[in-house]
């Protein structure tokens, strides 16, 4: 899966491709299969502290930087491209990617972040309840937007999020992005309708096999 995310990546515009990682398995896959990789710290406590120290253990002077996670195997390049796009077309510091909903499954799945953005498209909240509130999911599921799990950030914003302490309305979503809303950091969104499955859990594997390889 992670060589597969990598290629995909490899098609988009990025510059440089690199694989941060905390565990020998991953890393010997890598190498394996001739992926730039680095080691970083297991404690590191969420994605974007192991973002932040690859890039200053790989000493890449990086503009912008996009963190894509390892479980989005079938990540669409051009999705890339986009959280590229919008950090250099914009006053933008952190973008990420949402997409309309598609069930009340989903929305009520606390697996499947959902966010509330404003008409600019700069997001307003995140949270693992469906937000916003409805009596009957059901009768609203175009209200919804699910928040994909792919950020962009100017080189130096990445550095400076790493200043920041764990605040309270991120330590109860366990959603490290309302840390930077707190603190006054404007997080961007992209919206798109091409939904590619994700593997958040080992029942999604299971599915993707059933899916694509029974």
């Amino acid at each position: 899966m992670i060589e597969r995310v990598y290629n995909q990546a490899l098609k988009s515009n990025l510059d440089k491709v690199l694989v941060a990682t905390d565990d020998d398995r991953i890393l010997e896959c890598v190498k394996g299969f001739g992926g730039n990789v680095v080691m970083t710290n297991p404690e590191l406590p969420t994605g974007t502290d192991r973002c932040r120290e690859a890039l200053a253990l790989s000493k890449v002077n990086a503009r912008l930087v996009v963190n894509i996670q390892g479980d989005e195997p079938f990540i669409d390049p051009q999705q890339i491209n986009a959280i590229v796009q919008l950090l250099h077309g914009h006053d933008v510091n952190i973008a990420t990617m949402i997409s309309p909903a598609l069930t009340v499954e989903e929305i009520e799945n606390p697996n499947r972040v959902k966010v509330v953005v404003e008409k600019t498209g700069k997001a307003l909240y995140f949270s693992r309840l469906p937000i916003p509130f409805s009596k009957n999911i059901g009768d609203h599921v175009s209200n919804y937007a699910i928040h994909l799990g792919i950020y962009g950030f100017k080189g130096a914003t990445l550095r400076e999020l790493g200043q920041l302490s764990p605040s309270s309305l991120e330590q109860s979503e366990s959603l490290e992005q309302l840390r930077w809303l707190e603190n006054g950091y404007e997080i961007y969104t992209v919206k798109t309708n091409e939904r590619t499955d994700s593997v958040d859990t080992p029942e999604d594997l299971k599915n993707l096999e059933k899916k694509f390889f029974l």
